[in-house]
């Protein structure tokens, strides 16, 4: 079993609506994408796969860090294969990012392509 972050981590990341991510182990800038909580498990999905974006580059590379308030926590990245997971996030989506001009991107991240994106976020 994966290892997991903290209840208060978790905590933090429920309630934050962007999280500060930067995948692979080489240096660059932290970006800020969705991030929801499911079971106490954390997980994250890209609107893309751009050749140069986060989702790929976890690809190749599984380490990482976010950023949690002024911390920051090595990660690594899992993909999800479980369809019930993959059916919770989309709730979870829906229910945390629920503003008029969040819907688009929440449809969005149901459809296929990018439901198969779906990714967990365990600590390193």
């Amino acid at each position: 079993m994966a290892a997991r972050f903290a209840p208060s981590i978790v905590r933090a990341l429920a309630q934050g609506k962007i999280l500060g991510i930067r995948a692979g182990s080489q240096p660059h800038r932290f970006i800020g994408i969705w991030v929801v909580v499911v079971e106490g498990r954390v997980f994250v999905r890209s609107w893309d796969r751009k050749a140069k974006g986060w989702y790929r580059t976890f690809g190749e590379d599984r380490t990482g860090a976010i950023q949690v308030g002024k911390r920051e926590f090595r990660i690594r990245a899992i993909p999800t294969r479980s369809e019930r997971l993959k059916d919770l996030a989309d709730q979870a989506y829906r229910n945390k990012y629920n503003t008029p001009g969040s819907l688009k991107y929440v449809r969005g991240f149901a459809r296929p392509g990018r439901r198969d994106t779906t990714t967990e976020l365990v600590p390193a």
